[in-house]
């Protein structure tokens, strides 16, 4: 198998071999790749599996149409559902077993493969069907605007600071918890050199930041909520002076009055 991984598990390899054996013997089906762990060689027992299915482009739409009866013949199926909540419908979440195996499944029209957020391993394809696509532009992974941030940041600490003051408290948790899964997880693996993929293994790659990152997780409780949205407000502030440019505007203004608004609302609880 091309991009075989030395980690793989066994329960790993022979769901793709049989996957490759199956798939590539629809003549609509031209390629077979694997990402995410996959290609950074990181996966382990708990891992799932991201396969890239490249189609003929005249075949895209009856293999959509057909994609839950393919996922059906790769494995021992037991459900899957399709990936609209992350703004990706070709994405097919399935779930095999036992023992229970997690595998994405995303179907593309082989010239697709162009637009990408990282460089697959190509495990098969038909006539350098995948490979010469990806030569032919560099992948680009998303990565967080620090001045869009900048530009809302201090004014979403104001609206968490209203919830608290209301004891709104699971309210403000989810927003904490937005800001550390949108702003601070991203800029963190950033600064120490991963893709800003959330809070993606970042116990692992920000272990010196981990401390006061575990202060940001708020319990359902005034203080806590209060002490999270601190620590929250201190490392985007270390970030934000990590990160800035030349051309970087910080909002001082709006900053100082929504942190005097905040350290208000917690003098009153």
């Amino acid at each position: 198998m091309k991009g075989r991984l030395i980690f793989m598990t066994k329960l790993h390899e022979d769901f793709v071999e049989k996957a490759i054996r199956i798939l590539k013997a629809d003549k609509r089906i031209v390629g077979i790749s694997a990402g995410g762990s996959w290609i950074t060689n990181s996966m382990d027992e708990y891992s799932d599996i991201d396969l890239v299915i490249s189609v003929k482009p005249d075949s895209f739409s009856n293999v959509m149409d057909e994609r839950i009866e393919i996922a059906k013949r790769l494995g021992d199926f037991l459900g899957a559902f399709t990936g609209e909540h992350v703004n990706e419908p070709r994405l097919l979440i399935c779930l095999y077993g036992p023992p229970l195996l997690h595998v994405d499944l995303k179907f593309i029209s082989a010239p697709d493969i162009i637009n990408r957020v990282e460089d697959p391993a190509i495990l098969w394809e038909k006539n350098a069907q995948v490979s010469s696509y990806i030569k032919q532009k560099p992948y680009k992974y998303p990565s967080p605007d620090l001045q869009w941030v900048e530009d809302r940041f201090w004014i979403w600490i104001h609206y968490a600071a209203t919830k608290l003051g209301r004891g709104e408290l699971f309210e403000v948790i989810e927003f904490i918890s937005y800001l550390r899964q949108n702003v601070i997880g991203p800029f963190l693996l950033m600064k120490n050199g991963y893709r800003p993929s959330g809070v993606r293994r970042i116990e692992k790659k920000a272990k010196k930041e981990l401390p006061l990152l575990i202060e940001t997780v708020a319990e359902y409780n005034v203080l806590s909520c209060a002490k999270s949205l601190k620590a929250i407000i201190r490392l985007y502030c270390s970030l934000r002076e990590y990160h800035k440019k030349a051309d970087f505007i910080e909002h001082t203004d709006v900053e100082k009055e929504s942190i005097k608004y905040l350290d208000e609302v917690i003098d009153r609880l």
